[in-house]
């Protein structure tokens, strides 16, 4: 499915999000950045901040340059990091030049000049998309280390639609099946569907797909489309809320969710189509 956003709105929000998590990180000050991610049990805040930071400046520079292969990781300017002895100011002054030169490749290249990716979109345009719900999701892993998840952390719905669509868009693909072994195990489920449904988002005006979404599994596939239909096991709950499910960053056990059907499909679900 293509983007639903336009270039710019991508780049708008983009440049939101670093500046929520930026401000997130000074504001917790120096013992947080040791604090473990809950979500992410191997990295501390520090880490989790320096990995974000290093993957926006990659991108950044696979833009700029207009790369027509994979850039390497250590040729990337200021891609390690500031050091383990930076404060947290200084991390987030990190943190946000990066990301800043990213947003300023992204409008300066257009969405449609022609980019490496690892994707079948060889374009600025899945960049900007990419690194913008890389971002969300990883303000949401930084809010919950900070215990402000459920309390201070919000995302526009139909910027949270557009995550589930590119989510959806790469764990159904045939390169996620062919790399990610864990998917094999809904094999098990052949012909079993699942349907995620949004309660706070806006009727569809004639003509449109509505904001719902129908996921059929297959022996050896998936496919994903939008539509209201009746499926083995549905989710309801607010969109913010549903793509934090299927990126397993929220229970599907919180109060604002609600699950019909087999649960053990969910289950096996989210287990196995898990890359982020």
């Amino acid at each position: 499915m293509a983007n639903t956003l336009t270039h710019e709105r991508y780049c708008a929000e983009l440049d939101h999000q670093v500046r929520l998590f930026a401000e997130a990180l000074t504001a917790a000050g120096e013992d947080a950045l040791g604090h473990r991610v809950p979500t992410c049990p191997d990295w501390t805040l520090r880490h989790l901040t320096e990995h974000l930071g290093g993957a926006l400046r990659w991108m950044g520079e696979t833009v700029r340059s207009r790369a027509s292969e994979m850039v390497p990781h250590d040729a990337v300017p200021g891609g390690s990091g500031p050091g383990e002895q930076a404060g947290a100011p200084e991390l987030a002054e990190w943190f946000g030049e990066g990301a800043r030169q990213l947003v300023d490749a992204l409008r300066s290249a257009g969405p449609d000049a022609p980019v490496w990716t690892w994707s079948e979109d060889q374009s600025a345009a899945f960049w900007a998309r990419r690194a913008t719900h890389e971002t969300v999701i990883h303000r949401a892993d930084a809010f919950r280390t900070l215990d402000r998840l459920d309390r201070d952390f919000t995302v526009a719905p139909d910027l949270a639609a557009d995550g589930l669509d590119e989510w959806l868009q790469i764990v159904c693909s045939p390169q996620a099946r062919a790399h990610m072994t864990s998917l094999r195990k809904l094999n098990t489920r052949a012909g079993a569907s699942l349907h995620a449904h949004p309660t706070d988002m806006p009727a569809p005006a004639e003509g449109e797909q509505p904001a719902e979404w129908l996921i059929e599994v297959a022996d050896g596939s998936m496919a994903y489309t939008r539509a209201h239909a009746k499926a083995d096991v549905a989710v309801r709950g607010p969109m913010t809320d549903l793509l934090l499910t299927f990126y397993r960053r929220r229970s599907p056990d919180h109060e604002r969710l609600e699950v019909l059907g087999d649960r053990g499909l969910l289950d096996l679900w989210l287990e196995s189509a898990n890359f982020g």
